[in-house]
């Protein structure tokens, strides 16, 4: 019976406890002549006899019986399944949103932040304009500063630092640097190489995490934040932390939201996570 389709076996259970055809074909928009072509084909599948066909209609036969009550535990075990899928579909959802490095920060630390155990979904998104609560595009959201007004509370979280980094392979006396494009860099370390009047700038890109490959491949110099510089092994510094670069990171909620306990949860997690990361994040653990 290992080839008998769902299917056929739903058709089966109609044609089963409806009496007939006529009633299947009402349940289900299929032909009479449809219906009965393939419950023949089932009973050839199954290899079993499991309709007395008479004037009065379909009547069971003894292993068509077998079949429905095994037929209708199957339909327990798919609602079963049904219903445990449901489940997922009714649970809170808190979403973020990000800048691009912080957003890889926490892929990487994705257990400190949340698990498939916790009893709410998360929305990750990456904007590195930051987010806009007026129009409620995210739960929470991290800031490179104190957010000047709205309607939302904050918690400081721990100071950011940049550094030059180069590829640890990479040649000293190659002078070209890299840098995100004019036309995208929006914070402070975006915009610092192609600052400097004198830096020689070969290769430039629209994305950071494209940046981040860009040096580690020996395109050239570039800005990093120090925790995502001083984490791979394949970078190193190629200067001091650049003061005028580091910022005060904010973790920010919506003042109608932060109550919620699913909510509450994740900025806890958020900022424990920073936390215990905090030299890291100051440029205090450069890699060897």
């Amino acid at each position: 019976m290992k080839d008998a389709s769902w299917d056929d076996l739903q058709l089966f259970f109609h044609v089963a406890t409806g009496g007939g055809l006529s009633a299947a074909a009402a349940r289900t928009g299929l032909s009479a002549p449809t219906i009965g072509r393939r419950m023949l084909a089932l009973e050839r599948v199954t290899g079993r006899s499991l309709f007395t066909r008479g004037p009065t209609g379909y009547l069971l036969a003894k292993d068509g019986q077998e079949l429905l009550d095994r037929v209708r535990l199957m339909q327990d075990a798919a609602r079963a399944i049904s219903d445990w899928r449901g489940e997922v579909l009714t649970l809170p959802i808190v979403s973020t949103v990000v800048d691009s490095w912080t957003s890889r920060f926490i892929a990487d630390h994705l257990a400190s932040v949340w698990t498939p155990k916790d009893n709410f979904r998360m929305c990750y998104k990456t904007c590195d304009a930051g987010a806009d609560f007026t129009y409620r595009e995210a739960h929470i959201a991290i800031r490179h500063g104190r957010p000047e007004s709205g309607n939302v509370a904050i918690r400081r979280s721990v100071r950011v630092a940049h550094a030059v980094y180069q590829a640890a392979a990479y040649d000293e006396a190659n002078c070209n640097w890299i840098s995100l494009g004019t036309d995208i860099a929006i914070t402070p370390a975006d915009k610092w190489t192609f600052e400097q009047p004198d830096y020689w700038i070969t290769s430039w890109t629209n994305t950071p995490h494209m940046l981040f490959y860009l040096i580690r491949g020996g395109a050239g110099r570039g800005v990093l934040p120090c925790f995502i510089g001083d984490q791979e092994r394949k970078l190193v510094r190629a200067g001091p932390v650049i003061d005028d670069l580091t910022y005060e990171m904010w973790i920010v909620a919506h003042d109608d939201e932060r109550q919620r306990p699913e909510v509450r949860t994740v900025i806890d997690r958020l900022a424990t996570l920073f936390a215990d990361h905090e030299d890291l994040f100051a440029g205090k653990t450069p890699s060897a």
